[in-house]
């Protein structure tokens, strides 16, 4: 297929002031980077999260009134009825029995798995897909790790809290960033491939709002490596971790005690209710891409829904952060099949430029991904220089074939192997040719609010992952994200294992938190016929709907 021809014409323009843009490049000139100022400013004007359109308070729950407005999308999800009814639901003989259950099956649940397993524990881990079918497979451009000569903690806690708008948990910033050389050291030891140079040393690289290379990555796979990592220890202790996929949990359990005590799950495939009895629950069942905030494509796998976030407020655990979305700036535009999907950053860092339908530079490449997307948002829908798709998208260049010119020929291919085949796959050689983008919803900044060890104000209860709010704040820096998982995940993992061998006796099972939810709803007269978790996000053809003679429709459910 490739480009239209129309698209082709305007390449010609990118092509044209490609070589002034490459010697600029050689001499170190790069377009300004915005002053703090500039950027707050930027952010306000152009950026998704201040629109005041599509935004409500919460009127029921832990976070009512707390001062902030939320999108519809998120609102609609807490504004809704739980999918069973408790009266129905017999706790008395539960189907399973573990010391640890936990929700989510992606790289925060696998890593968690593992240290609990690893501290004595039997574990459960009830996931909504396959084993590692979550956001970390997809994750592409690296971890960042503090653990070179020229690097510190320090350092590295300092970017985290400055990209979060100093909005950040100093608790959480502090764990993250210490124990990030933890992890690399672990996930090495494990046998996962990070990309080194020929001496051996951990092949370093640069990301938007970082002051030093600290980057470590796996071609432009870096997630899927990860998983392939941990998953295959997972897999190797199965008499100690039990996984039961396709089985996705619908609400938490509590004892007569209030303390966490095991899950109601769906199977899928069956349509059958399970219930699971725990001495502990951490939840990792990631973000909520799949709500298409404001409308936007997204670069989030199937399941991201937000139900573990959904769960926790139910039982009475707030939320942080939620008002904030992050949007990675380079989504794809085009070809229309690959929507949405992520562009790394790291071909922004390996020197592709953002440049509009003249062939301009008119962002530093590496700002902040907020500040970057609102740079090309502006560049978009104000300044109108947008480049149009034949659907009427409309997006702006990033130049990657300057890659190749720049650190020889080869270098894209080699360094992106996986986005090269997907785009070679459309026609498109993105060594040779520009990537179209647009921003794209990306990551959950916000979550359920938990201390540095992932422990909720509910005994027993813990959270890791991206369902996990305040370690970013108000927005996220590239490579913190698969660190995240693996730092929260092995503290959960160890925490909860300590908790139960303290002695935890689990009392009667009980879904009265559920009743009590129900019953605000109803108080606060929030009638709906909406339920949650919504758990898939329905993508039926409106054509095939209309055939349907469905009255209503939420995510899946007809």
């Amino acid at each position: 297929m490739g480009y239209t021809p129309e698209m082709k014409e305007l390449i010609k323009r990118v092509e044209a002031t490609r070589p002034a843009r490459i010697e600029r490049v050689k001499q170190g000139i790069q377009f300004p980077k915005l002053s703090l100022a500039e950027a707050q400013k930027r952010l306000r004007t152009y950026h998704p999260d201040y629109k005041e359109d599509g935004r409500r308070e919460f009127k029921i729950g832990p976070n009512k009134g707390d001062g902030h407005t939320y999108p519809d999308e998120v609102v609609d999800l807490f504004e809704a009825n739980s999918r069973i009814d408790p009266d129905k639901v017999d706790l008395s003989n539960p189907d399973f029995e573990t010391d640890v259950l936990i929700i989510g099956g992606g790289g925060a649940g696998t890593t968690a798995s593992l240290f609990a397993q690893q501290n004595g524990m039997k574990v459960i881990i009830a996931t909504k897909l396959r084993h590692g079918d979550a956001n970390t497979i997809m994750a592409e451009g690296g971890i960042q790790s503090a653990d070179s000569p020229v690097d510190s903690p320090y350092y590295h806690y300092l970017d985290i809290i400055g990209g979060g708008h100093f909005t950040n948990k100093p608790k959480l910033v502090e764990a993250i960033a210490k124990d990030a050389p933890i992890i690399i050291q672990w996930l090495e030891s494990l046998g996962m491939n990070f990309d080194k140079t020929p001496d051996g040393q951990m092949r370093l690289l640069a990301g938007g709002g970082i002051c030093r290379k600290r980057m470590h990555s796996c071609g432009d796979f870096t997630g899927a490596e990860i998983m392939r990592t941990i998953r295959d220890e997972a897999r190797n202790r199965r008499d100690d971790i039990t996984v039961l996929e396709y089985q996705p949990a619908v609400e938490i359990l509590l004892d007569e005690d209030g303390k966490a005590a095991g899950a109601l799950l769906y199977n899928m495939e069956t349509e059958e209710y399970i219930v699971v009895k725990s001495k502990a629950v951490i939840i990792t069942t990631g973000g909520c891409g799949r709500l298409h905030i404001q409308g936007f494509a997204t670069t989030n796998h199937y399941g991201a829904t937000m139900d573990g976030v959904v769960m926790a407020y139910r039982a009475g655990v707030p939320h942080c952060f939620l008002y904030a979305t992050q949007y990675h700036p380079t989504g794809v535009a085009y070809p229309e099949q690959n929507v949405g999907l992520l562009i790394t950053e790291k071909f922004r860092t390996a020197g592709a430029q953002p440049v509009n339908i003249d062939g301009e530079e008119f962002t530093f490449p590496l700002e902040p991904r907020d500040v970057e997307s609102s740079n090309i948002i502006r560049e978009c829908m104000e300044l109108g220089k947008g480049v149009p798709t034949p659907v009427g998208r409309i997006g702006v260049w990033l130049d990657s074939p300057m890659i190749d010119i720049l650190k020889g020929e080869g270098t894209v291919e080699r360094d992106f192997p996986a986005k090269f085949i997907q785009f070679k796959r459309y026609g498109i050689d993105i060594s040779k040719e520009p990537m179209l983008i647009y921003p794209t919803h990306h990551y959950q900044n916000g979550g359920v609010e938990a201390n540095e060890w992932g422990e909720t104000k509910i005994p027993g209860l813990f959270v890791a992952g991206e369902v996990l709010g305040g370690v970013h704040g108000e927005n996220r820096l590239m490579g913190n994200s698969l660190l995240d998982i693996n730092v929260f995940g092995r503290r959960t993992g160890m925490r909860s294992a300590e908790y139960v061998k303290q002695g935890v006796t689990i009392k009667k099972l009980t879904l009265d938190h559920v009743r009590a939810y129900q019953k605000e709803l109803k108080e606060a007269g929030i009638e709906t016929d909406r339920i949650s978790p919504m758990l898939l996000p329905d993508y039926t053809n409106p054509e095939v709907r209309n055939r349907q003679l469905t009255a209503r429709y939420f995510g899946t459910l007809r």
